[in-house]
């Protein structure tokens, strides 16, 4: 049986044992923070607030004496805990090496854990997103039924308003649901390696699947043109970050679970995805949230990360497909770095490689490619003005160098980028890189 999150505002039993243990854990973690400040420089959220408690030095200090604060003020810690992107930015720029996103995580779980679930995040994460089967059959039903509810913002960024939402959802511009999932086009693959002698697992993840369909599909097109066998099985789930990144471990250790069950014992090469988010998961926090698993699971993981790889990644370093200088002219396109796959894979000129080859295209590089856009994941569900505020500045940076079209690795970050440049009115495209790889290929 999943494991129970204590009620709201009392952690009982087995349940405090735990959260003391984890306490301990995380003041270890905590001691290497000199409290420099070089965070202050590239966090997003503090550059739109300038509020000290929400750059990572603030909330550092608020863990330090976590125990404490939880029994004073347990609501403010969860609030000021949430108000953070998980970009990765702070870490990837620490002079000490502070291992500030296990830190975070960590801190999350302990809160959650002590506080409980809100009703919404209980109905989301233990009722919906931890059934595969239940999660997709909801949204074919909202997709059948949301021609009631949107009306057309931009046929640029591919947006939509949703007037009789809007007490939900605002005046958030997004793109409706695919009419038809990846997962029903293609539920299964299974295909002997080709010339590359190469054989991938794929997994496309949530929004590739169920929004961005075209981009799961134009990563098939591209391995499957250099002769890349695929193994793609049927039923995959979310691979937990949003289940993780709230402190639901019940939850996310559920979907690890069933994904690495999925995968493991298959033979393939490599498990590719074209999600930055969903890489970072498997290869980065799978691995670092084991220590409630058995060796034989562990060991599984382990095997499952160190395979797991970007799709642009992939196709430059691994298969060293040739990518001849594009000429000059033609369309304007310019790339966001998305946090996941820069600051914490280190993959940044792969993508850029791939787009200064695409004929039609000219590559221009914006201003501040690698700050993050300002979605988060969640962040942006729960602080929209906040990630507003900053997915402003990625919006304006993108409109700097004249951009006919925006390229980026991860499906979240388009989302966000889209609602920026729609709300602002710009013609400008939004597109995955595989997707502009893939209509370009000879």
């Amino acid at each position: 049986m999943p494991e129970r999150a204590p009620s709201a505002g009392r952690a009982e039993g087995r349940d405090l044992t735990r959260l003391s243990a984890m306490l301990m854990e995380l003041d270890d973690l905590l001691v290497t923070c000199m409290r420099c400040g070089f965070c202050m420089a590239v966090c997003p959220v503090y550059g739109a607030t300038m509020k000290e408690s929400d750059v990572t030095r603030g909330k550092l200090a608020l863990l330090n004496n976590l125990a404490h604060n939880l029994i004073r003020d347990a609501g403010s810690v969860n609030d000021k805990l949430n108000r953070c992107l998980l970009c990765g930015s702070c870490q990837a720029n620490c002079p000490s090496g502070v291992k500030i996103m296990d830190i975070y995580l960590r801190a999350r779980s302990i809160v959650t854990g002590y506080l409980g679930l809100s009703p919404a995040k209980k109905l989301i994460f233990r009722g919906i997103l931890r059934r595969p089967g239940l999660f997709n059959a909801l949204l074919a039903l909202s997709g059948s039924l949301q021609g009631l509810f949107l009306r057309e913002a931009s046929k640029y960024a591919g947006t939509c308003r949703a007037p009789l939402l809007s007490p939900f959802i605002g005046d958030r511009h997004i793109p409706r649901l695919a009419s038809t999932p990846f997962h029903s086009s293609r539920p299964y693959l299974d295909t002997p390696s080709g010339k590359s002698g190469l054989r991938v697992a794929f997994f496309p993840g949530c929004l590739s699947d169920k929004i961005f369909p075209e981009v799961a599909e134009a990563s098939i097109k591209a391995l499957q043109k250099h002769g890349v066998g695929i193994f793609m099985p049927a039923g995959q789930a979310c691979c937990g970050i949003p289940a993780l990144a709230s402190g639901e471990r019940a939850s996310y250790d559920d979907l690890l679970r069933h994904n690495l069950r999925l995968f493991t014992g298959r033979n393939f090469d490599y498990l590719l995805t074209p999600c930055g988010t969903c890489t970072a998961t498997i290869k980065e926090f799978w691995p670092k949230t084991q220590e409630r698993r058995g060796e034989e699971e562990k060991t599984q993981i382990l095997e499952l990360s160190s395979k797991t790889l970007d799709i642009s990644a992939f196709l430059v370093d691994v298969l060293k497909v040739e990518l001849p200088p594009a000429g000059t002219g033609g369309r304007t396109v310019t790339y966001h770095d998305s946090c996941h796959l820069k600051k914490s894979l280190g993959v940044s000129e792969q993508p850029r490689r791939i787009l200064k080859s695409l004929p039609g295209f000219n590559f221009k590089e914006m201003p501040e490619a690698d700050r993050c856009c300002g979605s988060g994941g969640s962040f942006t569900l729960s602080h929209y003005d906040l990630s507003t505020d900053i997915g402003k500045r990625k919006r304006d940076n993108i409109v700097s160098v004249e951009a006919e079209t925006v390229a980026a690795g991860c499906p979240a970050c388009m989302l966000q980028i889209k609602d920026m440049l729609s709300r602002s009115g710009d013609k400008v495209e939004v597109r995955h890189v595989m997707e502009l790889y893939a209509a370009t290929m000879y």
